[in-house]
């Protein structure tokens, strides 16, 4: 049972971070080469759509270390598991105070409505992403290593 428990959470974690990559280095530069305000208008649905989905994916990704971590306790690789699970928290708490509010804001704007400064905003909101980003493919290296 800790077999599957293991392999279930390093591949939900590894999911996470493909997708969180994908946003980063990928999505937010396709949306911001986009003419006009076709950019601002897709990063505003993709904070609609993740902003709804990644709560549960972190959140259920935490869970799932700690109970690796907590079960696993006297096998190897169980002090990386709970430094995994640490990162995880991190990443968590990282999103709730400085990502979530500014998505919040921008999943609202049209091109009518958004402030001045949104651009700001949104280069703010990558920055702290690429270091959330960096915490989460730790995470995952730990629990990866962990597996072996």
């Amino acid at each position: 049972m800790l077999n599957a428990l293991e392999v279930v959470t390093t591949v939900i974690v590894g999911l996470m971070v493909g997708v969180e990559v994908s946003v980063a280095f990928i999505m937010n530069r396709i949306l911001d080469a986009l003419p006009e305000d076709s950019g601002q208008l897709g990063r505003a649905h993709g904070g609609r759509m993740l902003g709804a989905l990644m709560p549960f994916w972190y959140i259920g990704s935490l869970v799932l270390s700690a109970i690796w971590a907590v079960a696993g306790w006297h096998h190897p690789g169980a002090g990386l598991v709970a430094t995994a699970a640490g990162l995880l928290i991190v990443s968590v708490v990282m999103s709730m105070l400085l990502l979530v509010p500014i998505n919040n804001r921008g999943k609202t704007w049209t091109p009518e409505n958004r402030p001045a400064d949104w651009k700001e905003q949104m280069n703010r909101w990558d920055r702290y992403h690429y270091v959330r980003v960096a915490v989460i493919i730790a995470a995952f290296a730990l629990l990866a290593t962990a597996l072996v």
